[in-house]
């Protein structure tokens, strides 16, 4: 019963945190900002603002796939947010160029983020097969999958953990120099700019809240002998 309610909570959780992106991006994804720049023309003015000249801008098909690729010095942008001139582009264009601005700042948490992706990868590996391997082959002692899981959602956690402040640093970063440049006038713009941001925010929330809980449901057994997983 615990866990189907840990698993309904979550779903629920982090759907509405989805819907919600959508929902408010699609408010703000209309018309034009007063200053007349594209998402693209404001990222490229703000990193070149910065003195990052090493970061490529390029833009893709597909719906809020924005990203800072940091491995490869990729600021990738969706072509509606690249070519729009919505104050809902604009955020998100600013937005990633402060996940470039915290690279070139040498931004510890985004540093610790970097270095824990592939041990991430492979624990996301490990709750998603676990599992089902113990459950088709019997093969898995049930204390030993117990402790797998704990490990691997504990990583998971620790990852979506580290991820909140470089999200959140990166949208304070976006709101202020928007702000300073004039690139968002004030009142309704930047309105716009704080609650798309604000809402993408809280969908590394719910990840958060979501590796926390399966966490727990995994580690607090263990801690007090409470579950033997036979």
């Amino acid at each position: 019963m615990t866990f189907w309610i840990i698993f309904i909570g979550t779903m629920a959780l982090s759907a509405w945190a989805a819907l919600r992106v959508k929902s408010i991006y699609h408010r703000y994804n209309q018309g034009i900002v007063r200053s007349g720049l594209t998402g693209g023309e404001a990222a490229h003015r703000l990193l070149a603002r910065a003195g990052i000249n090493d970061v490529e801008i390029v833009h893709e098909e597909g719906m809020l796939g924005d990203h800072y690729d940091p491995a490869h010095k990729r600021l990738v942008l969706s072509e509606a947010n690249y070519f729009g001139s919505t104050p809902a582009a604009l955020g998100v264009a600013a937005h990633e160029c402060g996940h470039a601005l915290q690279h070139a700042q040498a931004y510890a948490p985004l540093h610790w983020r970097m270095a824990a992706v592939n041990v991430t990868t492979f624990a996301n590996q490990i709750v998603m097969w676990l599992p089902l391997i113990g459950m088709f082959t019997g093969q898995i002692e049930p204390l030993t999958g117990a402790v797998l899981m704990a490990g691997a959602w504990g990583i998971i956690m620790l990852f979506n953990l580290v991820t909140l402040p470089v999200e959140f640093d990166a949208s304070r970063r976006a709101k202020a120099v928007l702000a300073e440049t004039g690139f968002i006038a004030p009142g309704e713009e930047a309105d716009g700019v704080k609650k798309v941001l604000d809402a993408a925010a809280w969908t590394y929330v719910a990840a958060f809240i979501t590796s926390l809980a399966y966490f727990l449901w995994h580690l607090l057994p263990l801690m007090t002998g409470g579950r033997s997983r036979d």
